[in-house]
């Protein structure tokens, strides 16, 4: 298509997540809040593995990544999000939206593959606890996080490539709170077939694959566990697994409802609501689900916490 022929788009205006005035206020209130908490206990679990030495193993090495990942996904997305609700046009330029899609996808991908491999790292810990060490040794932790973030990097420059091929020209808003696939597909007036061909090819790669691989782990976990004969160990198990596999449902069936189908059928508005699980809500309740139940994590902040009132 010819670019001469159409007045490109050089900025874009986020249409937030309500138009009604009443409501900015108490949104504005409560997303500054949820991103506090987010950013203090992605960071607070970062900082807390760090410094303790009995922390340092396959699990809570994934699990400071994984907090990596939402402290980043929440600050790509939030900040800006918070300025809708006190400014009266929200505007983003071209290069800064596309910048915002790329980090969100990679991140969003990256999060999809850490949750798997955080499910093999359990399996291997509860289906074969003598061969643990040899299976999840440094290097091998070292790569499938490597390989984590490197499927994240790609599956995002392969989207943010085919999105900067588009010419965009009928309108610059986004109904939207961020620069996300498919509500600037819909202001597109270049043809989208092969974009939303690629959202689908590679949404059910990397919503799919993870997710069978984390339902695979946790049946073979689930059927371990069924195996102990103390009650008391069983329900204990039984409950932490339950609190991982919510948060886990939550992430993926909210990308999934999101992705995993053309944009013709999907609505925006509902698609605001599904993104507010996997952008928002998620990186707030992961250290929380991977903390408060965990003793090990319980027992470092109170030996952190006693030295520093000792000293």
């Amino acid at each position: 298509m010819d670019a001469g022929n159409h007045s490109t788009v050089t900025e874009f205006i986020l249409a937030g997540l309500t138009e009604h005035a009443e409501l900015q206020l108490p949104l504005f209130l409560l997303f500054l809040g949820i991103y506090v908490v987010t950013v203090g206990g992605n960071l607070g679990m970062i900082t807390l593995i760090g410094l303790s030495s009995h922390l340092h193993t396959p699990m809570y090495y994934f699990l400071s990544s994984l907090s990596l990942i939402d402290f980043c996904q929440s600050s790509v997305i939030i900040p800006k999000m918070l300025v809708n609700f006190v400014t009266e046009k929200n505007i983003i330029s071209y290069a800064e939206c596309m910048a915002q899609l790329y980090l969100f996808i990679a991140f969003a991908i990256a999060e999809c593959h850490m949750l798997a491999a955080m499910a093999y790292d359990r399996y291997v810990a509860i289906c074969n606890p003598l061969l643990y060490n040899v299976i999840m040794s440094y290097h091998i932790c070292f790569w499938l996080t490597v390989g984590v973030y490197i499927l994240g990097i790609t599956g995002s420059a392969i989207h943010t490539g085919f999105m900067l091929r588009l010419f965009f020209c009928k309108t610059n808003v986004i109904n939207h709170y961020f620069c996300d696939l498919f509500p600037l597909l819909e202001l597109s007036c270049s043809s989208i077939y092969i974009n939303e061909s690629l959202v689908l090819g590679l949404s059910a790669f990397n919503i799919l694959t993870p997710t069978l691989t984390i339902l695979a782990s946790y049946i073979f976990i689930l059927s371990s566990i069924l195996r102990i004969h103390s009650t008391e160990c069983r329900s204990k198990a039984f409950s932490t697994c339950s609190s991982h596999i919510s948060a886990v449902a939550f992430f993926f069936g909210s990308l999934a409802f999101m992705y995993l189908q053309p944009s013709s059928v999907s609505s925006m508005d509902q698609g605001k609501v599904s993104s507010l699980f996997y952008t928002i809500l998620v990186p707030m309740l992961n250290p929380l689900i991977y903390s408060l139940r965990n003793k090990d994590v319980k027992f470092a902040l109170k030996k952190i916490l006693n030295s520093r009132t000792g000293s």
